[in-house]
């Protein structure tokens, strides 16, 4: 059954290529040059890289020696995740300033539902300028806006206009938007999806529109309901203050690529080390323990077990990590080892949306 769209006020804020932004605030000998957090001219992939960077075709997730090789004048900087949460935590400040319905999708990205907000401000809009604004001012750093009735809209125009930018999208400008949004713009559509819709002859979002329901779920499964109402502008989900945690993880790249199997359960107890912190500081158990692997060709597998009953204790889990690192033989030397636990302790509650109307 096609649900109603519930008009809320949301504003997705997007730190413009945060890490690099606060390497290059904490180092001004970095402002203006190309910088790569993370990663090295031999190994390793990047994690952030700053616009000048960009430029040369240098992103999050290339090898090290490739962005090497695309800019040359690439500087490789080391990350300091505990400045970045630092740093996220004096934005978060300020959003609390505006609502308590923010909902934080990683260090440098939140959602913000301003619907009511602690300012009396009617304009979502201002608001989001006023924010930026703010966050410029007393952190130093530079931020993008999208303004929209959902979050679905939102987190796609929060891309228009970056860096330093904001783009509303008003409520009887959705479906137009939308409509005229190439596929590949889609938020949640990746690369695969993009490629089965091109041969489907879906295109952009109109292209989209036009197929049925049937037709989306018989080539899409469950996802083809979800691309069916977004396109149509229909995106209940609540910015939740609390989101529920779907996985805890922990994992680490090395210097030298391991080739032993032993080697690596020494290496995957000090990762288990940290989620078990991690696991205890929530409070959360799991019924599935997730092996991830990514070998010296850049090449990842995952191999997972889920038990029959909830587990947080190390060793349990490791005792399930190291049934699964000898499940097969390795097929190169690994440079990176990971452990996931899912299937969680969590509990999802479903709330009925009521259909708001209002000037935005």
């Amino acid at each position: 059954m096609l649900e109603l769209i519930p008009n809320r006020k949301i504003i997705h804020i997007d730190m413009d290529a945060f890490y690099a932004s606060v390497e290059q605030l904490d180092n001004p000998e970095l402002r203006g040059k190309p910088i790569a957090v993370g990663g090295s001219e031999n190994r390793g992939v990047v994690a952030a890289a700053s616009y000048e960077a960009r430029k040369f075709g240098v992103r999050s997730a290339l090898s090290g020696v490739m962005a090497k090789k695309n800019c040359p004048g690439l500087i490789f900087v080391p990350p300091r995740f505990e400045r970045y949460k630092e740093i996220s935590n004096q934005i978060h400040t300020i959003f609390k300033e505006y609502t308590d319905l923010v909902e934080p999708l990683s260090l440098d990205e939140a959602y913000l539902d301003v619907t009511q907000n602690k300012k009396g401000n009617p304009s979502a809009s201002q608001l989001a300028e006023e924010i930026r604004l703010r966050i410029f001012t007393e952190v130093g750093l530079t931020a993008s806006a999208g303004i929209s009735i959902n979050k679905f809209v939102a987190k796609i125009a929060s891309d228009y206009n970056k860096p330093n930018g904001q783009k509303t999208v008003n409520p009887e400008e959705v479906i137009g938007f939308l409509e005229e949004l190439p596929i590949r713009k889609f938020y949640g559509v990746g690369k695969v999806t993009t490629e089965k819709m091109y041969q489907l002859g879906i295109f952009t979002g109109v292209e989209l529109k036009s197929k049925s329901l049937e037709f989306l779920e018989k080539h899409f499964g469950k996802s083809g309901g979800f691309y069916y109402n977004v396109v149509r502008g229909i995106h209940n989900s609540e910015v939740k203050s609390n989101r529920i945690t779907k996985s805890v993880a922990a994992e680490h790249t090395f210097d030298v690529n391991l080739s032993s199997e032993v080697f690596m359960m020494e290496k995957l107890e000090i990762i288990a080390n940290i989620l078990d912190k991690r696991l205890k500081k929530h409070n959360i158990s799991g019924k599935t323990v997730t092996l991830k692997i990514k070998y010296s060709d850049f090449t990842q597998q995952t191999r997972s077990k889920t038990l029959p009953y909830f587990i947080s204790d190390k060793g349990l889990i490791l005792e399930t990590v190291k049934e699964l690192l000898y499940q097969e033989r390795m097929k190169d030397s690994v440079r990176l080892l990971g452990i996931s636990l899912n299937n969680l302790n969590t509990e999802i509650k479903k709330v009925v949306i009521v259909q708001l109307k209002f000037d935005f």
